[in-house]
Protein backbone atom coordinates (compact mmCIF):
# COMPACT_ATOMS: atom_id res chain seq x y z
CA UNK A 1 0.00 0.00 0.00
CA UNK A 2 1.38 3.85 -0.66
CA UNK A 3 -0.08 6.59 -0.80
CA UNK A 4 -0.74 7.61 -3.97
CA UNK A 5 0.80 11.43 -3.88
CA UNK A 6 -1.43 12.70 -1.34
CA UNK A 7 -0.50 15.26 0.49
CA UNK A 8 -0.08 15.46 4.77
CA UNK A 9 0.00 18.45 6.73
CA UNK A 10 2.48 17.38 9.35
CA UNK A 11 2.15 19.64 12.33
CA UNK A 12 4.89 18.59 14.43
CA UNK A 13 7.61 21.19 15.94
CA UNK A 14 10.37 21.69 14.05
CA UNK A 15 13.40 19.03 15.04
CA UNK A 16 10.13 16.39 15.34
CA UNK A 17 8.56 15.83 11.83
CA UNK A 18 11.87 14.90 9.96
CA UNK A 19 11.33 10.53 11.46
CA UNK A 20 6.85 11.35 9.81
CA UNK A 21 7.51 13.55 6.60
CA UNK A 22 10.36 10.47 5.65
CA UNK A 23 7.42 7.61 6.71
CA UNK A 24 4.99 9.84 4.26
CA UNK A 25 7.30 10.42 1.21
CA UNK A 26 8.60 6.72 1.66
CA UNK A 27 4.98 5.39 1.23
CA UNK A 28 4.46 7.80 -1.73
CA UNK A 29 2.86 10.60 0.13
CA UNK A 30 3.28 14.41 0.24
CA UNK A 31 4.55 15.65 3.45
CA UNK A 32 4.32 19.38 4.05
CA UNK A 33 5.98 20.88 7.30
CA UNK A 34 3.52 23.54 8.90
CA UNK A 35 4.64 23.17 13.00
CA UNK A 36 1.66 24.51 15.22
CA UNK A 37 3.73 24.35 18.46
CA UNK A 38 7.44 25.64 19.16
CA UNK A 39 8.68 23.65 22.10
CA UNK A 40 10.79 26.29 24.77
CA UNK A 41 13.25 25.27 27.53
CA UNK A 42 11.73 26.54 30.72
CA UNK A 43 15.09 25.82 33.22
CA UNK A 44 13.12 24.69 36.62
CA UNK A 45 14.21 26.16 40.08
CA UNK A 46 17.18 24.43 41.91
CA UNK A 47 15.15 23.76 44.68
CA UNK A 48 12.47 21.48 42.37
CA UNK A 49 15.65 19.76 40.49
CA UNK A 50 17.14 19.39 43.87
CA UNK A 51 14.08 18.06 45.35
CA UNK A 52 13.07 15.61 41.96
CA UNK A 53 16.64 13.80 42.50
CA UNK A 54 15.79 12.56 45.78
CA UNK A 55 12.07 11.59 44.78
CA UNK A 56 10.84 7.67 44.76
CA UNK A 57 9.64 7.97 40.67
CA UNK A 58 10.49 10.45 38.25
CA UNK A 59 8.16 9.94 35.47
CA UNK A 60 8.61 11.17 32.26
CA UNK A 61 5.80 12.40 29.74
CA UNK A 62 7.35 12.81 26.31
CA UNK A 63 10.34 13.22 24.70
CA UNK A 64 10.30 16.78 25.08
CA UNK A 65 10.29 16.08 28.91
CA UNK A 66 13.40 13.80 28.63
CA UNK A 67 15.17 16.32 26.22
CA UNK A 68 15.25 19.15 28.77
CA UNK A 69 15.16 17.36 31.92
CA UNK A 70 18.69 15.47 30.51
CA UNK A 71 19.98 19.14 30.35
CA UNK A 72 18.82 20.45 33.55
CA UNK A 73 20.51 17.44 35.07
CA UNK A 74 23.51 18.21 33.40
CA UNK A 75 23.20 14.96 31.52
CA UNK A 76 23.36 12.80 34.82
CA UNK A 77 21.08 9.79 35.80
CA UNK A 78 19.97 10.54 39.34
CA UNK A 79 20.93 7.89 41.50
CA UNK A 80 17.95 7.80 43.80
CA UNK A 81 14.56 7.53 41.60
CA UNK A 82 13.13 4.44 39.59
CA UNK A 83 12.61 5.92 36.19
CA UNK A 84 8.65 5.86 34.65
CA UNK A 85 7.84 6.30 30.87
CA UNK A 86 4.91 6.80 29.33
CA UNK A 87 5.77 5.52 26.08
CA UNK A 88 8.05 3.69 23.79
CA UNK A 89 9.48 6.98 22.32
CA UNK A 90 9.58 8.25 25.55
CA UNK A 91 11.32 5.41 26.88
CA UNK A 92 13.64 5.24 24.07
CA UNK A 93 14.70 8.74 24.51
CA UNK A 94 15.69 8.08 28.02
CA UNK A 95 17.57 4.54 26.75
CA UNK A 96 19.42 6.58 24.60
CA UNK A 97 20.89 8.94 26.99
CA UNK A 98 21.42 5.73 29.03
CA UNK A 99 19.18 6.14 31.39
CA UNK A 100 17.61 3.21 32.78
CA UNK A 101 13.72 3.03 32.22
CA UNK A 102 11.77 0.56 35.21
CA UNK A 103 8.53 1.22 33.71
CA UNK A 104 6.89 1.58 30.53
CA UNK A 105 3.33 0.47 29.24
CA UNK A 106 3.35 -2.31 27.27
CA UNK A 107 0.70 -1.72 24.98
CA UNK A 108 -1.23 1.34 25.61
CA UNK A 109 1.00 4.25 25.13
CA UNK A 110 -0.60 6.81 27.43
CA UNK A 111 -1.01 8.37 31.23
CA UNK A 112 -3.73 5.69 31.51
CA UNK A 113 -1.73 2.96 30.47
CA UNK A 114 1.01 3.95 32.55
CA UNK A 115 -0.90 4.34 35.47
CA UNK A 116 -2.12 0.56 34.91
CA UNK A 117 1.33 -0.84 35.05
CA UNK A 118 1.75 -3.15 38.31
CA UNK A 119 5.17 -0.82 39.23
CA UNK A 120 2.84 2.07 39.77
CA UNK A 121 0.14 0.96 41.97
CA UNK A 122 1.97 0.42 45.04
CA UNK A 123 2.81 4.17 45.68
CA UNK A 124 1.32 5.15 48.76
CA UNK A 125 3.64 7.81 50.52
CA UNK A 126 5.97 7.32 47.68
CA UNK A 127 7.45 10.88 45.98
CA UNK A 128 6.64 11.01 42.95
CA UNK A 129 7.36 14.07 40.42
CA UNK A 130 5.76 14.10 36.88
CA UNK A 131 8.55 15.58 33.87
CA UNK A 132 6.74 17.57 31.71
CA UNK A 133 6.21 20.88 29.77
CA UNK A 134 4.35 23.63 31.68
CA UNK A 135 0.24 23.07 32.15
CA UNK A 136 0.41 19.53 31.12
CA UNK A 137 -2.82 17.07 31.82
CA UNK A 138 -3.35 15.97 35.40
CA UNK A 139 -4.25 12.72 34.56
CA UNK A 140 -1.36 10.97 36.39
CA UNK A 141 -1.46 12.91 38.83
CA UNK A 142 -5.15 12.62 40.02
CA UNK A 143 -4.65 8.58 39.77
CA UNK A 144 -0.92 8.90 41.63
CA UNK A 145 -2.68 10.60 44.71
CA UNK A 146 -5.65 8.75 44.65
CA UNK A 147 -2.88 6.02 45.59
CA UNK A 148 -1.70 8.30 48.37
CA UNK A 149 1.78 9.50 46.98
CA UNK A 150 3.02 12.97 47.25
CA UNK A 151 3.20 14.36 43.91
CA UNK A 152 5.33 17.33 42.19
CA UNK A 153 6.06 18.20 38.83
CA UNK A 154 8.73 19.34 37.22
CA UNK A 155 8.20 21.37 34.35
CA UNK A 156 11.33 21.63 32.11
CA UNK A 157 9.97 23.28 28.94
CA UNK A 158 6.72 25.03 27.63
CA UNK A 159 4.85 25.50 24.26
CA UNK A 160 4.14 28.36 22.42
CA UNK A 161 2.39 29.32 18.71
CA UNK A 162 5.25 29.68 16.71
CA UNK A 163 5.39 32.91 13.97
CA UNK A 164 5.30 31.27 10.23
CA UNK A 165 4.52 32.65 6.78
CA UNK A 166 1.17 30.62 5.99
CA UNK A 167 0.33 32.03 2.91
CA UNK A 168 1.31 28.56 0.93
CA UNK A 169 -0.74 26.30 3.45
CA UNK A 170 -4.02 28.81 2.99
CA UNK A 171 -3.61 28.41 -0.96
CA UNK A 172 -3.44 24.96 -0.80
CA UNK A 173 -6.72 25.13 1.34
CA UNK A 174 -8.23 27.33 -0.90
CA UNK A 175 -7.86 24.97 -3.65
CA UNK A 176 -8.23 21.87 -2.19
CA UNK A 177 -5.28 20.38 -2.40
CA UNK A 178 -4.85 19.02 1.04
CA UNK A 179 -5.51 15.24 1.49
CA UNK A 180 -5.05 14.64 5.24
CA UNK A 181 -3.43 16.59 7.95
CA UNK A 182 -2.05 15.01 11.21
CA UNK A 183 -2.37 15.60 14.99
CA UNK A 184 -0.70 14.86 18.12
CA UNK A 185 -2.12 17.00 20.35
CA UNK A 186 -4.97 19.48 21.30
CA UNK A 187 -2.76 22.28 21.54
CA UNK A 188 -1.45 21.93 18.16
CA UNK A 189 -5.11 21.71 16.85
CA UNK A 190 -6.02 24.86 18.25
CA UNK A 191 -2.68 26.58 17.48
CA UNK A 192 -3.19 25.29 13.59
CA UNK A 193 -7.09 27.07 13.48
CA UNK A 194 -5.73 30.01 15.06
CA UNK A 195 -2.73 30.12 12.76
CA UNK A 196 -5.27 30.60 9.86
CA UNK A 197 -7.94 33.11 8.44
CA UNK A 198 -11.41 32.24 9.41
CA UNK A 199 -11.96 31.42 5.76
CA UNK A 200 -9.60 28.82 5.76
CA UNK A 201 -9.93 27.66 9.45
CA UNK A 202 -13.88 27.09 8.05
CA UNK A 203 -12.74 24.97 5.17
CA UNK A 204 -9.82 23.16 6.75
CA UNK A 205 -12.89 21.38 8.88
CA UNK A 206 -13.90 19.33 5.71
CA UNK A 207 -10.40 17.67 5.64
CA UNK A 208 -9.49 14.28 7.01
CA UNK A 209 -7.61 14.74 10.22
CA UNK A 210 -5.81 11.83 11.53
CA UNK A 211 -5.81 12.27 15.48
CA UNK A 212 -3.24 10.54 17.67
CA UNK A 213 -6.01 9.92 20.68
CA UNK A 214 -8.88 9.39 20.94
CA UNK A 215 -9.05 12.62 23.27
CA UNK A 216 -7.71 14.46 20.30
CA UNK A 217 -10.23 13.34 18.57
CA UNK A 218 -13.11 14.00 20.55
CA UNK A 219 -11.25 17.92 20.95
CA UNK A 220 -11.60 17.94 16.77
CA UNK A 221 -14.89 16.99 16.40
CA UNK A 222 -16.01 19.25 19.04
CA UNK A 223 -13.85 22.11 16.40
CA UNK A 224 -16.47 21.18 13.85
CA UNK A 225 -13.81 18.90 11.54
CA UNK A 226 -16.15 16.47 9.59
CA UNK A 227 -13.83 13.35 8.88
CA UNK A 228 -11.61 12.05 11.60
CA UNK A 229 -9.77 9.02 12.12
CA UNK A 230 -7.73 7.85 15.30
CA UNK A 231 -4.26 5.74 15.14
CA UNK A 232 -3.95 2.80 17.70
CA UNK A 233 -1.05 4.54 19.21
CA UNK A 234 0.90 8.05 19.01
CA UNK A 235 3.43 6.83 17.37
CA UNK A 236 4.84 7.74 13.82
CA UNK A 237 4.10 4.43 12.70
CA UNK A 238 0.69 4.11 13.71
CA UNK A 239 -0.18 6.90 12.43
CA UNK A 240 1.62 6.23 8.69
CA UNK A 241 -0.42 3.19 8.83
CA UNK A 242 -3.71 4.77 9.69
CA UNK A 243 -3.16 7.18 6.84
CA UNK A 244 -1.95 4.42 4.35
CA UNK A 245 -5.28 2.11 5.24
CA UNK A 246 -7.36 5.19 4.50
CA UNK A 247 -5.83 5.66 1.54
CA UNK A 248 -6.38 2.60 0.22
CA UNK A 249 -10.20 2.23 0.62
CA UNK A 250 -10.18 0.63 4.11
CA UNK A 251 -12.07 3.30 6.88
CA UNK A 252 -11.75 1.42 10.01
CA UNK A 253 -11.11 3.43 12.62
CA UNK A 254 -12.37 6.33 10.99
CA UNK A 255 -15.56 8.69 12.29
CA UNK A 256 -17.89 10.76 10.07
Amino acid sequence: MNLNAAQILVTRPVGQADNLCGLIEQQGGVALRFPTLEIVEQPPEAAVLAAASQSDWLIFTSTNAVDFAIKAFNGKMPALPKIAAVGKATAQALENAAWRVDCVPATEFSSEGLLAEAALQTVSDKNCFIVRGVGGRDKLEQGLRSRGAYVAYLEVYRRQQPIIDNRDLVKRIAEQQLDAISITSIEALQNLLAMLDSASAKQIETVLLVAASQRIAEAAEQLGFKQIAVSQQPTDAAILETLTTLFNGENSGRRN
